[in-house]
């Protein structure tokens, strides 16, 4: 057998096939159709209809191979009762019809049998209640009476659920859920109201109660009988309180229902049921601690039953996930966490209102680390879980370990202590692969940084010299130094390791900018801060009281105010240095690009600060230079002699600015906005000398005339400029700043001075206008070549 005849076979199979396919789904239909008429009483069967069959003919042995492939392609059908051309749009539409029958039927069916019973064992549990707080209110029957009477309707429900289980699983389930509720009311209401039952007896019952939930869920296997049985007791005590403060009474039976969770959870572990009970305990417990009168702080109480809770909680969490030896997941760290850091909190926030317990802050951190050390020890020692579970409560006594110093001493050690941990974290999650690590890592590394910028608030004061401290040589200084110490560690390996995989992949593109972004930061603000500690001591320094032997207050002292400007011209001076460096090391060294838009966006931000508000206060260095009227205080001339030291950092800064762009790390070309920084920067800054030189000689009047003339020199030259490197945006700018100069002239200048002022002015700017004209005719073919080239 050929190719060309083997094809042919295999296609007419194909054809085969597919028609079988068809013959099974009308049967299918069919049978579907019969099952539902014999559902509906009193209605007769449909007949089974017999799918058509169809039979494709495999062609003759002897066709040819070009008539073969045409009769494959059209192959020749037999057909059955029925031809399936006609059969085959009303299958369709009846799928469909029946389809979405099936799922009306469905959500039918969930009301029904499902929401209906909920919500009508919710309203009879509701019911039952006001009608009983009716007739108590009422003294319609006696409190042993309304005892009893609740008694019989919690157990007769409970007997008629029992007997509709076999028939009514759902519904039986419900039922037993709202018995139970009920039970949980009388006792507590007998035990509280109306002391009818001492309290051994009444925790007895309920314990007794607890315990036929836990084996009733498990029989059933229901989780609504654990969350009404169980959860739906937590209202039970609120409903009942008449204000007595029976807090211990309140915890010990929600410390009981929690318990019956742990137990069930051994057996079963039904998610929900247990996040509800966590959430509502602890909201009910700092809903009270919190709301406590600080005179009667119930220390012991608060102490026991948070104990308990956190205890209860922590076992019921590693319950299922060792006995089943389940993969650890994300919600079960959270909720192991959140129980760590509440319990945590709650206890720090108890010994801490206690006078006499506060030194034991410390030694509670301690106890915490200690008890996660425990359980990871025992964890590990018999293989009881996964490794995820074992690195996440280790992790837990890294962290308490790491809070108990700090505790203790002062702030800035969290800082140092919070920047180690997410180094070694980031360390261990990234080089190990350990990746529950590097996601633990992920919080303490912004901690950290918040942390450090409340130091920073702490040890340094910027603005006020209230405080002296030693500038580098401080416990601030030490603290930003491991801070960044730490955070190069992390950049360096999140660096080098970026192959590797990641489960929070958008995690690491953040930190990718984040860690860098932070890194600078620190290094900038770092020296920043000593640089303004350093002035702020030299100001309080200065100090000199002015009426000695009186009274001293705000008035009676002096300061000299020059340090506050001196100040602010070396912070500017150290930011064009920093700008400078950072750019230099990126093109020289780290040649990242987008470390190159940083340096870009830094540059043009640092440029423009120091033009607007640096310059401006380097003018006021030597306004108080020259006229100075504080008679405890010298000025020097070093007033004078810094403009020109921050002056060469600027030039230092537009160089780095030229380089950068040549460099080829940045992806766009930025040529015509660093020429206009460029030339905006010479204009701006020699127009701050002019005027710097005219108040040194005196001619204060004269920086009008000598600005317009300035501009327009400064004009021809932009002209001239633009027409020897064929830049028609200097050109522009160089209109445009004529412009404004004629503007500025006719407006601004020309009311101000005198005769000869205004022919000098006049004559200077008709001159260069010429000169401009005649540079234009001469040179027009450069600009009309220009024109056709950028056409």
């Amino acid at each position: 057998m050929d190719n060309s005849e083997r094809l042919n076979l295999l296609l007419v199979k194909l054809e085969n096939l597919l028609l079988r396919q068809q013959s099974f789904e009308a049967e299918i239909e069919a049978l579907k159709q019969e099952v539902k008429a014999l559902q509906t009483h009193g209605t007769t069967p449909a007949p089974l209809v017999k799918p058509f069959e169809s039979v494709i003919a495999p062609p003759p042995r002897n066709t040819p191979p070009s008539v073969a492939n045409q009769n494959a392609l059209e192959p020749r059908v037999i057909p059955g009762p029925f031809p399936p051309t006609s059969n085959q749009p009303q299958s369709n539409f009846t799928h469909w019809f029946k389809r979405e029958n099936m799922v009306k039927s469905d959500f039918e069916k969930f009301i029904g049998e499902n929401l209906i019973s909920k919500i009508g064992i919710l309203i009879l549990i509701l019911g039952v209640g006001i009608g009983a707080k009716y007739a108590i209110d009422h003294d319609m029957v006696s409190p042993l009476t309304r005892i009893v009477l609740g008694y019989v309707v919690g157990a007769g429900l409970m007997a008629f659920a029992i007997k509709l289980k076999a028939k009514y699983e759902n519904f039986s389930a419900v039922l037993v859920s709202g018995a139970i509720a009920i039970m949980y009311f009388i006792t507590y209401a007998a035990y509280d109201f109306y002391a009818l039952i001492p309290q051994a007896l009444a925790f007895a019952l309920m314990v007794v109660f607890t315990s036929f939930t836990i084996i009733a869920a498990i029989k059933y296997n229901k989780q609504v009988i654990a969350h009404i049985g169980l959860v739906g007791a937590y209202a039970v005590p609120f409903l009942l309180s008449d204000g007595s403060g029976k807090v211990g009474v309140l915890f010990t039976y929600m410390a009981i229902i929690n318990i019956g969770i742990l137990i069930l959870s051994f057996k079963k572990y039904w998610k929900p049921l247990f996040y509800a009970s966590f959430t509502l305990t602890w909201i009910i417990f700092l809903a009270w601690r919190l709301d406590l009168n600080p005179n009667n702080n119930f220390f012991g109480l608060s102490l026991l039953f948070s104990c308990i809770f956190f205890i209860t909680f922590y076992i019921t969490n590693l319950a299922y996930k060792v006995t089943k030896r389940e993969v650890f997941g994300f919600s079960d760290a959270v909720i192991l966490l959140l129980n760590s850091f509440i319990f945590y909190g709650i206890g720090y926030f108890i010994l801490s209102e206690n006078k006499n317990s506060t030194e034991l802050l410390g030694l509670f951190t301690l106890v915490n680390a200690v008890i996660h050390f425990i359980i990871s020890l025992i964890i590990y020692k018999r293989k009881l879980a996964d490794k995820n579970l074992f690195y996440l409560i280790l992790v837990m006594v890294i962290t308490f370990i790491t809070l108990a110093v700090p505790v203790q001493l002062d702030g800035g050690w969290v800082t140092i202590f919070w920047a180690a941990e997410a180094a070694i974290l980031f360390y261990l999650g990234r080089i190990k692969t350990i990746a529950i690590y590097e996601e633990l890592s992920f919080p303490l590394i912004f901690l950290a940084f918040f942390s450090l910028l409340q130091d920073w608030t702490t040890y340094y004061d910027v603005y006020s010299g209230a405080t002296t401290v030693t500038p580098i040589f401080n416990i601030g200084f030490l603290t930003a130094a491991i801070f960044i110490a730490c955070f190069a560690w992390i950049f360096s390996i999140g660096k080098k390791e970026m192959e590797k995989p990641a489960e929070w992949i958008w995690m690491r593109q953040i930190l990718s900018y984040s860690i860098p972004t932070i890194l600078l930061l620190v290094i900038y603000f770092s020296f920043r801060i000593e640089i303004a500690k350093h002035f702020n001591n030299l100001f309080e320094l200065t100090k000199v009281n002015t009426n000695p032997g009186q009274k001293k207050d705000y008035n009676s002292y002096q300061y000299n105010y020059n340090y506050e400007n001196l100040k602010t011209a070396w912070i500017y001076i150290y930011s064009l240095f920093f700008a400078s460096a950072l750019t230099l090391v990126n093109i020289k060294r780290l040649k990242n690009e987008e470390l190159a838009i940083a340096n870009l966006v830094i540059n043009i931000l640092i440029v423009v600060l120091f033009l607007t508000h640096g310059l401006y206060n380097l003018s006021e260095l030597r306004d108080s230079y020259l006229f100075n009227e504080n008679k405890y205080f010298i000025i020097s001339a070093f007033n004078i002699g810094i403009r020109y030291l921050a002056l060469t950092f600027f030039a230092l800064l537009i160089i780095q600015c030229y380089q950068l762009q040549r460099s080829g790390l940045l992806k766009r070309d930025f040529k015509t906005m660093f020429d206009y920084l460029l030339y905006i920067s010479i204009l701006w800054a020699i127009s701050s000398e002019l005027i710097n030189i005219l108040e040194l000689l005196h001619s204060e009047g004269s920086y009008k005339l000598g600005l317009s003339i300035l501009w327009g020199v400064y004009s021809l030259f932009l002209i001239g400029m633009g027409l020897a490197k064929n830049k028609k945006h200097l050109r522009i700018g160089a209109m445009v700043l004529f412009g404004l100069t004629l503007i500025k002239l006719f407006f601004y200048d020309i009311y101000s001075l005198s005769t000869i002022s205004k022919t000098i002015v006049f004559v200077s700017l008709g001159v260069l206008l010429l000169i401009i004209s005649f540079l234009y005719n001469k040179y027009k073919h450069l600009i009309i070549d220009d024109a056709k080239i950028e056409d």
